[in-house]
């Protein structure tokens, strides 16, 4: 006999109930469960006082305290209702089922098939249902043979475990098989590699017969479209920061709040992980509420056994992710995302320290926000700015970006590239969309933009991310190919259908994509070519005079000229007015070195191209190390 339909209906506790009557009211059966445990008033008052404040459940409250493990109050669970208790479940006789994930949003059972038995129950009761379970099981006493009880945690790990084939199958292939046009899978789709043999063609044909005059008209777009994107970016200077949101955040402190999952794809950071675990407990959000998840890859038995051998609360998870191609953190967080149980979702990199109130003022710009506000992203900060030149030429760009450029886009309300941390979303919208495309390697950018086309807004907020530039160049050099390739990649996606993609975002916001996103491909891209032709120009006129340039070739030298040193000035006025003082003081003179930076990010764009032929999914791993303390 299978459990019956009145046992199933699990609800949420109603902390009421844990209240005490007058001593001549009999003792509910919740209250004398809770007695077993050794529970007295005090604690059950608090208790209940916390689940009623932050919206949660007594079980969760107790658990997250510390005060009482899992298996010890789901053990005395299965003994107060005389009922067999197992710590682990095997995974191998659970059946797996499309509707199986939802055990891991919303744990409450399972059916067992083991081959040498009949089916039967794996259950985890909540105080809530205690009452009607007991009288169930005095109504039929067989019902007792068919249940055991589990513990949250040992349900989901065999969840996740029985049902890895699919959900792998699922995380690699469910966005490529609904929508091929918005999975950068296919590197060249459809009529994008005819196009791109005519053209080449046609460049070809038309440097043999004119070289002079293509190479003129190459050069005038080339350096027309440059400066257009450079004018772009002198909008945000004048942009200052939004802090809407931040009275709002401490005015709702005591509000009870929903379930906020926070995703943290991990690979190779044992190093870290001690620090990012230390980072995550200070998030000011009830333990009960938070579904802490580190994301690793199965195989990565060193960055497991360094977080096993930490003290973890119980409102974090190890997810496992069964090795398989692309071998990527879009596919490692699709896999998880299966799992997150939050209204809200954010994710974290293993070396970020967010601030506290972070999640805070995300909710509050949720709450505040229209409905379809589907992300928002927090500004990250670089903390190792003094460390050298290259550091602090990263830390300028950061800033430029995350406290200029984009709360511009946000305040217009245009297509918003996202960074690859502290991003916050509607876990509800960002299933729908499809998730991350576990095929492009910059997948911020590219779920940023398919989120817009859509129909959803994005949006930032103020409380920073601390994390810290690459100090080797050659991890600089890798982490920033990789990102040259992805938005390559997402560039590419979206060019599949340039009439279709305009008309879905409307032409503005079209071309505002296209000055950010094609405008920085081509700005890198070009920046050591226009070096170059303004050296030999100048030797021209140093040598020979200015007489001896045409009308054309001069305008072209002053266009390239101003482009040149329009790029340096924008990257630094842009950076340097968004920091405070400390920043400014940690860059120092170091901006001198800008010119060399912007040649290592043309490097970077060169060195994409070459890998988006040859292994354009290869993840370029970013090592970190962690941060240290001062003496």
């Amino acid at each position: 006999m299978l459990v019956k339909s009145e046992i199933i209906a699990f609800k949420p506790l109603d902390s009421r109930s844990l209240s005490y009557a007058d001593a001549d009211v009999p003792e509910s059966d919740d209250a004398a469960f809770l007695k077993t445990l050794g529970l007295g008033k005090p604690y059950i008052e608090m208790f209940s006082r916390r689940a009623s404040l932050h919206g949660s459940t007594f079980e969760a409250e107790l658990l997250s305290s510390g005060l009482v493990t899992e298996d010890a109050y789901f053990g005395a669970f299965a003994r107060f209702l005389r009922l067999p208790f197992v710590a682990e479940l095997d995974h191998a006789v659970i059946v797996d089922t499309p509707s199986l994930d939802i055990q891991l949003r919303d744990t409450r059972m399972v059916r067992l098939s083991p081959q040498d038995a009949m089916p039967h129950m794996a259950i985890v009761p909540d105080l809530q249902s205690i009452a009607r379970l007991k009288r169930a099981l005095q109504a039929t006493p067989d019902l007792a043979g068919d249940l055991v009880v589990t513990t949250p945690s040992a349900l989901r790990q065999a969840v996740w475990k029985a049902g890895e084939g699919r959900r792998t199958r699922q995380t690699i292939h469910a966005l490529f098989d609904k929508t091929p046009l918005y999975s950068a899978r296919i590197t060249l789709h459809g009529k994008q590699g005819f196009l791109l043999g005519v053209g080449a063609t046609c460049f070809l044909g038309s440097l043999i017969a004119a070289p002079t005059l293509t190479f003129q008209l190459l050069h005038i777009v080339t350096a027309v479209l440059y400066m257009s994107a450079l004018l772009f970016k002198l909008a945000p200077l004048r942009a200052k920061p939004d802090r809407r949101t931040l009275a709002l955040v401490e005015k709702h402190d005591d509000e009870a709040l929903p379930v906020y999952s926070v995703l943290v794809a991990l690979y190779r950071e044992e190093t870290v992980v001690e620090q990012l675990v230390t980072a995550l407990n200070r998030l000011d959000w009830p333990k009960s509420q938070l579904d802490v998840k580190l994301v690793c890859e199965a195989d990565d038995l060193g960055t497991l056994s360094a977080i096993e051998q930490l003290d973890l609360g119980p409102q974090f998870e190890i997810i496992r992710v069964p090795p398989s191609l692309p071998r990527t953190k879009p596919k490692a967080l699709t896999y998880a995302l299966a799992g997150a149980r939050g209204e809200f979702t954010a994710i974290y990199d293993a070396e970020d320290r967010p601030h506290p109130k972070q999640l805070r003022e995300a909710y509050a710009r949720f709450q505040q926000g229209c409905d379809n506000l589907a992300s928002l992203q927090a500004p990250l900060i670089i903390s190792n700015a003094n460390t050298s030149w290259m550091t602090a030429s990263f830390s300028l760009e950061y800033s430029a970006l995350f406290r200029r450029l984009l709360p511009m886009l946000a305040k217009m309300r245009m297509p918003m590239p996202l960074g690859g941390t502290s991003n916050h979303f509607r876990t509800s919208v960002l299933r729908n969309v499809g998730a991350w495309d576990p095929f492009n390697v910059t997948e911020d950018a590219d779920l940023g933009l398919r989120l817009y086309r859509l129909g959803h807004q994005s949006d930032v907020i103020s409380y920073p991310t601390l994390e810290d530039a690459p100090t080797e160049f050659s991890v600089w050099l890798n982490q920033r190919t990789r990102w040259f390739k992805g938005w390559l990649q997402t560039w590419l996606v979206m060019m599949r259908s340039p009439l279709r993609v305009a008309n879905e975002m409307g032409w503005k916001a079209y071309a505002v994509f296209q000055l950010l996103i094609g405008g920085m491909l081509l700005s890198s891209l070009t920046h050591p070519l226009f070096i170059v032709t303004v050296a030999l120009t100048a030797k021209t006129i140093l040598t020979e005079g200015p007489d001896a340039l045409s009308t054309i070739q001069f305008w072209l030298f002053t266009i390239d000229l101003l482009n040149i040193l329009g790029s340096y000035a924008v990257f630094l006025l842009m950076g340097s007015r968004a920091m405070i003082d400390h920043e400014k003081s940690m860059v120092g003179s170091k901006w001198l070195a800008t010119p060399a930076y912007w040649l290592m990010i043309s490097l970077a764009a060169w060195r994409a191209i070459y890998e988006l032929r040859y292994k354009p999914f290869v993840w370029n791993k970013t090592p970190h190390s962690p941060v240290k303390k001062n003496k």
